[in-house]
């Protein structure tokens, strides 16, 4: 029996939510249809897509490599859709994008590949910028729109957004790490760990607030703009990390494992959106990337 892409929905909403729980009640249906989805689609591929264990599921290497086929798919299938249901695109013009450290491999690739396809005249440029640059650049008029982290948007009245995407912190621990075993890790458990802080966006400055709560200065073993880098550092012992659920691989470059938990208390969320200048008239081609990103946003969405 061929998988469905109800199948591919289903799976897709655990990986990115890590529990079945989470997926369900994200999906608005029950915990029980989640777990036969997943089910007969490892049966059909033959392999195991999550391991199972008395927390919940993790991703299996398999599973990871799976997970970009089925988002590919599901994308296409949205653009299947909207080739019939939509307007013509517009065959020309031109699309001035801006996007932020955080968000720039993790959202905006697969979207603008999407918009590629879908809009293959049209001149697309791109900039890779801080948040308050990026504001700047909008307000002036040098930007179409930005892909960036809204949570922090400085020029609320001057600019208008639409979020695509909402992610929790985390704790991330190598493999061997003590704290896999514990069952309720509170932010105290975290004094004197030694801690690898990604300095990109506002990630810096919420882990700081939210080690603040410790009552003790953060042991910052080592400061880096690079995600990859944080990976590597966190899977060979070198420290934990606290960062959004976004930017999570359960595998360094190397190959090694990286285990993540959720952290009791109130840890803050960061939210990644489209944002463009209130009130401006925009171009066809910026129309047709913000409806292209909501329509794949629904269809990650959809039960």
């Amino acid at each position: 029996m061929a998988f469905t892409i109800r199948q591919l929905q289903f799976f897709v909403a655990v990986a990115e939510q890590g529990t079945v729980s989470r997926a369900a009640q994200n999906l608005s249906i029950s915990q029980s249809s989640v777990t036969e989805a997943i089910k007969e689609l490892e049966g059909d591929l033959g392999v195991e897509l999550f391991e199972r264990h008395p927390r919940g599921l993790s991703i299996t290497h398999k599973g990871h490599q799976f997970l970009r086929h089925a988002t590919k798919i599901l994308a296409d299938v949205s653009d299947a859709r909207r080739a019939f249901l939509d307007a013509p695109a517009a065959t020309g013009g031109r699309l001035q994008l801006g996007v932020t450290s955080l968000v720039a491999g993790y959202v905006l690739s697969d979207l603008l590949a999407r918009y590629r396809r879908a809009n293959p005249g049209v001149e697309v440029s791109a900039i890779e910028d801080n948040g308050d640059y990026l504001e700047h650049l909008l307000v002036g008029g040098k930007l179409d729109i930005a892909v960036m982290v809204t949570s922090n948007l400085r020029d609320r009245m001057a600019l208008q957004s639409e979020i695509l995407e909402v992610s929790a912190y985390r704790l991330w621990l190598p493999l061997s790490h003590r704290l896999t075993t514990t069952e309720i890790i509170g932010i105290g458990d975290l004094a004197g760990e030694p801690l690898i802080m990604l300095t990109v966006d506002e990630t810096e400055e919420n882990t700081g607030k939210l080690l603040a709560a410790i009552g003790t200065r953060p042991n910052v073993a080592f400061r880096t703009r690079s995600v990859e880098a944080v990976r590597s550092l966190v899977a060979t012992g070198a420290g934990v990390a606290l960062l959004p659920d976004l930017v999570y691989r359960p595998w360094s470059l190397e190959g090694d494992r990286i285990e993540q938990r959720d952290v009791s208390g109130s840890l803050p969320v960061v939210q990644v959106g489209m944002v463009w200048r209130r009130g401006s008239g925009l171009p066809q081609a910026a129309r047709d990337f913000i409806g292209l990103a909501q329509a794949q946003r629904t269809v990650r969405q959809r039960p």
